[in-house]
């Protein structure tokens, strides 16, 4: 009967495995509450972005904003195609500044570029553009 004798040492082992074992559980409990909240913090921002974007794309002023690039370079350089909400345009005999002042503005505006392709030949540029909105 040395169970007996070692009691009170058996109960104080099992309490400090039991205090043990919940600190663990504990620990991931926290964990992983924590890495809910911050995957749901990244869902919020995701969500939010798309909303922006959402209302940036449906802008009813996008269509005039394009059709500025047309009279931003003289219209004998211009062949411009644009139906619904697809534009094709091809500028030839582009000089450095005014392709920079063109790519410029059409990277600030919020459409889908599907096509861009600029080709030097000699001191003149030609570039073909198509996008979407």
């Amino acid at each position: 009967m040395n169970l007996k004798k070692y009691q009170n040492e058996l109960i104080a082992l099992l309490a400090l495995l039991l205090m043990v074992t919940v600190f663990f559980y504990k620990n991931a409990q926290v964990s992983s509450g924590a890495k809910q909240a911050s995957e749901l913090k990244q869902s919020v921002n995701e969500f939010k972005e798309i909303v922006t974007l959402k209302r940036i794309w449906a802008d009813k002023k996008i269509s005039k904003k394009l059709d500025k690039l047309k009279e931003l370079i003289p219209v004998s350089k211009v062949k411009w195609s644009k139906k619904g909400k697809k534009l094709t345009a091809t500028y030839t005999g582009l000089n450095a500044s005014e392709l920079n002042k063109l790519t410029t503005k059409i990277m600030n505006l919020a459409v889908q570029i599907q096509l861009l392709d600029i080709k030097k030949s000699g001191s003149s540029y030609t570039m073909e553009f198509k996008c979407k909105w």
